[in-house]
């Protein structure tokens, strides 16, 4: 099964996993599981700590690509078919990190890991985290 991480569920899985579902940790850490993570959502932690509104162990360079070696997660680029997909969606959600990652869960045909209720509505595979 292969699985896209919303942005706070990444940082949740590597900091406070208690903080999700068990249901959520047993299917990611099935045998099979294949996790990404979106650059998006590098994107997104950058600009947070940038803004004081997150606070990391250590800057996003070096805190993101450690823990994304450490645990096997691989990365989803932002090509144009997802950015021309997050585009033409219905307008339920306005955060465009969150809108892009519906577009590459669909394209790619991800789980989406969330928590996020406004993700929920849209027509796209999702896992509550």
């Amino acid at each position: 099964m292969r699985f896209l991480l919303d942005t706070h569920v990444w940082l949740w899985l590597v900091s406070r996993p208690e903080s999700l579902q068990n249901e959520c940790l047993t299917q990611l850490a099935r045998p099979d599981a294949e996790i990404f993570l979106s650059v998006a959502s590098a994107w997104e932690i950058g600009i947070k700590y940038a803004m004081g509104k997150l606070d990391l162990p250590e800057p996003p360079e070096k805190y993101i690509p450690s823990r994304l070696t450490r645990d096997r997660v691989a990365v989803i680029p932002i090509e144009l078919p997802h950015a021309m997909k997050a585009s033409s969606l219905p307008l339920l959600h306005r955060d465009p990190f969150d809108r892009l990652m519906v577009a590459q869960a669909q394209l790619l045909g991800l789980n989406l890991v969330t928590r996020d209720p406004m993700i929920q509505q849209y027509e796209v595979n999702w896992i509550l985290a």
